[in-house]
């Protein structure tokens, strides 16, 4: 079944240009002009992603991310052409899985788009699988849920699907050390143009959210270097 993507731009010819190059690719659009008839389509049937724009008229792109991550994880890539470190930022911090700066090549835009698809849909793990676990962390990948255990007692830990695959990533490759390139290629699946900043600003939400949680696991910065989960129950992989 082909996935669903919800284009929302207030300028028409740049709804149609994408729309246009996603659906050659199999995928089923749904433009929006706005983020109020955005967040309705959105309300009425899920997609599997929104390509969003950050200045529109009425509810900017940021609320309407910001609305999304309220009641689902779905995939969301951020387009403006405000390309400043606050915005990508900002995007990031209300769970934008990416940020594209205007003008972009559309041929781009779709390979973003599939990475994104490509990432979530790898990082499922075994389907055979029942949980991984760290710390005091379990992890479902088939329901792509984090929790918290205390005792009998599992307490879900809010995530985004950006957030959940670091989570998931690293736990996959506990006492091991990456780079924040080796993040962003393992992680991301591309190569996000050498800015690692995105790597950091990911780990201090999702630290964030452990620490609300008072969780004993953490992601540990190797100063210099990158960043790594440990766990005292398995030895270190080389």
């Amino acid at each position: 079944m082909p996935k669903t993507i919800y284009v929302v731009d207030d300028e028409k010819n740049i709804r149609q240009i994408i729309r246009s190059y996603l659906e050659k690719e199999g995928y089923t659009v749904s433009e929006f002009e706005n983020g109020e008839d955005a967040l309705a389509g959105f309300n009425a049937a899920m997609p599997d992603m929104l390509v969003i724009d950050i200045m529109m008229p009425g509810m900017s792109g940021f609320e309407l991310c910001n609305e999304v991550r309220k009641k689902a994880n779905v995939p969301i890539i951020i387009v403006s052409a405000r390309d400043e470190e606050l915005d990508r930022i900002l995007g990031i911090e209300m769970g934008a899985d990416d940020y594209i700066p205007k003008p972009f090549s559309p041929r781009e835009m779709v390979a973003r788009v599939k990475a994104v698809f490509r990432r979530i849909d790898g990082m499922q793990g075994d389907k055979n699988a029942n949980t991984y676990s760290c710390r005091d962390i379990k992890i479902f990948p088939i329901e792509r849920r984090v929790v918290k255990v205390c005792g009998e007692v599992e307490e879900e830990i809010n995530l985004t699907a950006m957030e959940y695959d670091f989570i998931f990533f690293m736990v996959s490759n506990k006492n091991r050390v990456f780079t924040r390139s080796q993040l962003l290629t393992n992680i991301w699946d591309y190569q996000y143009i050498g800015d690692t900043r995105a790597v950091d600003d990911l780990v201090k939400r999702i630290r964030k959210k452990l620490d609300a949680a008072a969780t004993d696991f953490k992601i540990e910065t190797v100063w210099g270097y990158g960043y790594k989960v440990t766990d005292p129950s398995e030895p270190a992989k080389e």
